[in-house]
């Protein structure tokens, strides 16, 4: 059976629907940078996906064709997450979606190097004749984190953003949102496929004590 993130490491992927305190460790990631509304059929975040997703599945496949990677095991893509910021707020405004800046990301598994991930993107841009200089070999340290399993519509996050922050202060925390660490979200369902009322997606702020 191929290597599930998801099953395997079920407190980042899987927290439960009320808020949780994580610390979470340093992650290597594919990555794209961007800014606009997500819901924008011709915006920068529709785009990104299959940058993401052309990269993700050829280190994922290459145990098939000449680039070996030391360690590899087979796996099942990580799902898509998003880093979210808005220039001047702390926190997402929810109302002025057009003002967002993003990371869009796909974890990668501890054995690609950054010598594995620039090999895949100069397959990739070879066999599917794209360009895929946007993508980026991206770490990122998360530490101490309040979270969340948010089941609904995204405009709907904030119900859930209040009962984190909630718990995060009864447990002696402060919100630590800043340049540096950002809102973070992991999508558990593909919104073309499943219900609005069930989508499944991890909402993580980041924290220090008071």
């Amino acid at each position: 059976m191929p290597f599930d993130f998801k099953k395997e490491y079920k407190e980042f992927y899987m927290p439960k629907s009320v808020p949780s305190i994580i610390s979470v460790p340093k992650m290597n990631y594919i990555a794209v940078r961007g800014k606009g509304d997500p819901n924008d059929e011709n915006g920068e975040y529709k785009n990104t996906i299959g940058l993401l997703y052309g990269i993700a599945f050829t280190i994922k496949m290459s145990y098939k064709g000449t680039h070996k990677i030391d360690g590899f095991f087979e796996y099942v893509v990580p799902p898509l997450e998003g880093f979210w910021w808005q220039d001047g707020v702390q926190g997402i405004d929810y109302a002025h979606k057009e003002n967002f800046n993003f990371i869009s990301v796909i974890r990668l598994p501890d054995f690609v190097t950054k010598a594995d991930f620039d090999w895949a993107v100069q397959e990739a841009t070879k066999k599917k004749k794209q360009n895929f200089s946007k993508v980026e070999f991206f770490t990122y340290d998360e530490g101490v984190c309040v979270q969340c399993m948010h089941v609904g519509s995204y405009d709907d996050e904030p119900k859930t953003v209040e009962i984190m922050h909630d718990y995060m202060k009864v447990n002696g925390y402060v919100l630590d949102i800043s340049d540096k660490r950002l809102h973070h979200e992991i999508y558990l369902s593909d919104p073309r496929k499943c219900e609005t009322s069930k989508l499944k997606t991890v909402v993580r702020h980041p924290i220090k004590k008071v």
